[in-house]
């Protein structure tokens, strides 16, 4: 564990209450050992689909999996940084933390696993939809009840291909961030505050193969942190309006944040290079369905209509590729 966080005494959370760990625990598991809850989910629980949508790439300094299954993360909470491993144990989950921020991501542990999600409401009109369902039960919409944290890379990934907008953030994050608290499993970072991301220098956002353009409305965004911040508490499509009044915010970033933010099922988004054909595709054969068309295969799920997205794209159906990929660009290296 970094220095830099001494740990706080341990606690264990049951549906009970807490229980106190005894004195005496040894130093050199009090070195490494941080705050520890457990949590019951009411129902299946996959936790790689739940909190796959907040993992930017393979590389991602912010999230990590192990091979016995666990999920790191790596968070800048509104009590400061800290480090969250997720794992599963039977039928319970166990969340354990670090750093400043330890006790709220604690706190929010059971909404970030799905906890005010209610997947029983969602009720699937087409066959594929109802076999991706049934495959995975576990499916939950994850909520993090953190906004910045899903919008920079939202900008990011704006009119450019997922691997150029998984090397920004990656480069970024591991450059300006700070190490992740606790005894994390490689380099993780914590991302940058936002008095960090005003500060970034314009040939840095080059460097990375950031244009003017997204690193403007991220510098325009962090300005008002705070404002944005708020918006967790908000109805999403409030949340959305919100995020929308920054220049350079459209429907697909907001959409894409209040997804992760919010726990939202509903906000699906809109103005997606690939999204429209594969649910076109799937729903009613149509590759070339632009949103309008989603929009309306999608009507029978109102409410629901992000879940049933998520479903579709998990069912692996998709239309056969006949068109190169988007070009990719490195400004960084012109």
């Amino acid at each position: 564990m970094s220095g830099r966080f001494a740990p706080r005494p341990t606690r264990t959370t049951v549906r009970g209450g807490e229980v106190a760990v005894p004195p005496g625990v040894p130093r050199q598991v009090a070195r490494t050992a941080g705050r520890i809850r457990t949590w019951v989910p009411d129902g299946p629980l996959d936790l790689g689909l739940v909190l796959g949508p907040l993992r930017r790439g393979p590389g991602d300094p912010t999230f990590r999996t192990t091979p016995d299954g666990s999920v790191w993360r790596a968070c800048l909470t509104p009590a400061g940084p800290g480090t969250l491993r997720v794992s599963a144990h039977g039928t319970q989950v166990r969340g354990e933390a670090w750093g400043p921020g330890a006790d709220w991501l604690l706190d929010q542990l059971p909404d970030l696993l799905g906890a005010s999600d209610d997947p029983s409401l969602f009720s699937p009109r087409h066959r594929i939809v109802a076999l991706a369902r049934h495959r995975r039960p576990g499916l939950r919409l994850t909520r993090s009840g953190l906004v910045l944290e899903s919008l920079i890379p939202s900008i990011l990934e704006q009119k450019v291909t997922t691997d150029e907008a998984y090397r920004a953030w990656r480069l970024l994050v591991r450059k300006f961030g700070e190490p992740a608290p606790g005894p994390v499993p490689g380099r993780m970072c914590v991302m940058p505050p936002p008095r960090t991301w005003a500060l970034i220098p314009s040939w840095e956002w080059h460097w990375a193969g950031v244009d003017n353009k997204r690193a403007s409305t991220i510098l325009r965004a962090v300005r008002v942190a705070a404002r944005l911040e708020q918006a967790v508490g908000m109805e999403p499509p409030a949340a959305r309006a919100r995020l929308e009044l920054v220049p350079g915010v459209g429907p697909w970033t907001s959409a894409e944040t209040v997804q992760r933010s919010h726990g939202s099922p509903d906000e699906v988004t809109v103005g997606d290079l690939h999204l429209p054909g594969i649910v076109g595709w799937a729903l009613a054969g149509d590759r070339d369905a632009d949103d309008s068309v989603m929009l309306s295969l999608l009507e029978p799920y109102t409410g629901q209509r992000h879940r049933a997205a998520r479903l579709i794209l998990l069912s692996g159906r998709v239309p056969p590729r006949r068109a190169p990929r988007m070009p990719r660009g490195d400004i960084g290296r012109l």
